[in-house]
């Protein structure tokens, strides 16, 4: 594990892909704490009834926490390779704009809302697709750059 944390051998973008999964690990996490979670009581496992707010501002469920956590393993575990870091801030990006297209077509009431996703969530899932993209992206020009400079 020791291997995972260490950044002295990390390239920036598996530094990149540990900062974005611990950041969704501990979403996750915060996520199933009364408090933190507003109307904790109203947590539901998943579907738009649940009225659970994380931060008081987006709406959460037992699944959308899952979910979280599910993807903070994957980008900690993935940032261990500089391809699997990448894949993961690539990837990521791509299903967090494909998640914020959905959550703009699919009515916040409605059963397809199964997650569930608000307005807040939705444009949290553009900045983070964006924001995800754009490190994978960074990161593979600076590769790049640093193979044509060393040839």
């Amino acid at each position: 594990m020791s291997g995972v944390l260490s950044s002295a051998t990390k390239t920036p973008v598996q530094l990149a892909a540990l900062i974005v999964g611990a950041v969704f690990l501990l979403i996750g996490i915060l996520g199933f704490i009364p408090g933190i979670t507003t109307n904790y009581g109203q947590l539901q496992f998943a579907g738009h009834e649940s009225g659970a707010m994380l931060l008081g501002l987006f709406q959460v469920s037992v699944l959308h926490n899952i979910v979280h956590l599910v993807f903070g393993v994957a980008g900690v575990l993935l940032a261990r390779t500089w391809a699997g870091a990448r894949g993961f801030l690539l990837i990521g990006g791509i299903i967090y704009l494909v998640l914020w297209l959905y959550g703009l077509f699919v009515p916040h009431g409605g059963g397809a809302n199964f997650v569930p996703f608000n307005t807040a969530d939705n444009w949290l899932h553009l900045v983070l697709g964006v924001v995800m993209i754009a490190l994978g992206a960074m990161a593979t020009r600076a590769r790049l750059q640093h193979r044509l400079d060393t040839h």
